[in-house]
């Protein structure tokens, strides 16, 4: 029972099968093979357009890569305070652009405000040999919060950013929650928005370790292929990659998973707040649930074997993944109401 979170999962069933057809046989290195070059295909009609796509094997890869291709060493990225790229990656958005700045702005549920992205941009010293020079904007889908961005409010900031003449850069290490959250096509909440760079995410998602970096404008990709490369990220059979994202999105299993990831979130989250002193601290909007407990609970459940992150005082953190059994859901819902009705008795 442990909701630390969907990185702790095992593989999908369909993506082990399809490493194992992509086992027999020779087949040319390198990303020259037949199913890189149908991955591309694929997520070209997923989005709805011509693409570049360059297969990872880790999101921190495709997003400090990503940032690389569109910040100089003395570029700025503009991302959210508490991103992933700022909090988590160890630097490597820093050491791939050879030096950038990231600045961390504040927001609301994990989100980047258009007008707060604008004021910063109006003083940031564009021009000024003194200051680094605004580069990119990069947004996480869905958030750190456990938020997600809707298609309007990808396309408000990305209007911002447009305006002072930046890429964006998005973050989708958990896309396809947000996409099944939503309902719009993966065109309307990217490129039909503003978006020019997705960090396509499988990993949190029943993949392996497979990440695609794709590429709305291809203009901007002219240095990828020499910059993973020398990230070590070129991989020499580099149809193992691709199998996983091949699999990935056959049949539509991508947005399957994420709807049981959210499904799952949706309940434990529903059943985890209508307990007295429970308190959500974001809406639940993916496969994250940030909330409140009381310390009797939060300690009567580490007691229990849950896995769960204490993230700030009394606020957990509990994530739901694309294999959550719906039984160890409601476990989790029972034993906080026995944990509670407990502490009731003994106030």
């Amino acid at each position: 029972m442990n909701f630390t979170s969907d990185n702790v999962t095992g593989a999908a069933p369909e993506i082990l099968k399809a490493l194992t057809d992509a086992s027999s046989g020779p087949t040319p290195s390198y990303g020259e093979d037949p199913l890189t070059a149908r991955v591309t295909e694929r997520i070209a009609a997923l989005f709805e357009r011509e693409v570049v796509v360059f297969p990872v094997a880790t999101g921190s890869a495709a997003n400090a890569l990503a940032l690389a291709a569109l910040a100089p060493p003395y570029g700025a990225i503009y991302c959210h305070e508490m991103s992933h790229v700022n909090t988590d990656e160890c630097g490597a958005p820093e050491m791939f652009t050879a030096g950038a700045k990231l600045v961390g702005l504040p927001g609301a549920g994990g989100k980047l405000d258009p007008a707060t992205l604008r004021a910063t941009l109006d003083k940031s010293g564009a021009g000024n040999v003194h200051h680094v020079q605004p580069a990119a904007v990069t947004l996480t889908q869905a958030t750190e919060s456990g938020t997600v961005y809707t298609p309007a409010e990808v396309a408000a900031l990305a209007e911002v950013a447009k305006a002072f003449r930046l890429p964006v850069h998005m973050d989708g290490a958990r896309f396809a929650n947000a996409v099944a959250r939503l309902g719009y096509s993966p065109a309307d909440l990217t490129w039909r928005a503003g978006v020019d760079v997705l960090s396509f995410g499988a990993t949190k998602n029943g993949a392996l370790a497979a990440e695609a970096v794709v590429f709305f404008r291809p203009e901007l990709a002219e240095s990828f292929a020499f910059r993973r490369k020398r990230a070590g990220h070129l991989f020499s059979k580099m149809r193992f990659l691709s199998a996983q994202l091949d699999g990935y999105l056959t049949d539509g299993l991508w947005l399957r998973l994420a709807r049981h990831a959210n499904a799952m979130a949706d309940r434990l989250s529903a059943g985890l707040a209508a307990l007295p002193g429970v308190t959500l601290r974001d809406p639940v909007e993916a496969n994250e649930i940030f909330i409140s407990l009381p310390e009797p609970m939060i300690l009567g459940l580490e007691h229990r074997g849950y896995g769960f992150y204490r993230w700030d005082g009394q606020t957990v953190r509990l994530v739901t993944a694309w294999n959550t059994a719906a039984e160890d859901v409601d476990r989790m819902i029972a034993d906080a109401t026995a944990l509670a009705n407990a502490c009731a008795q003994d106030s």
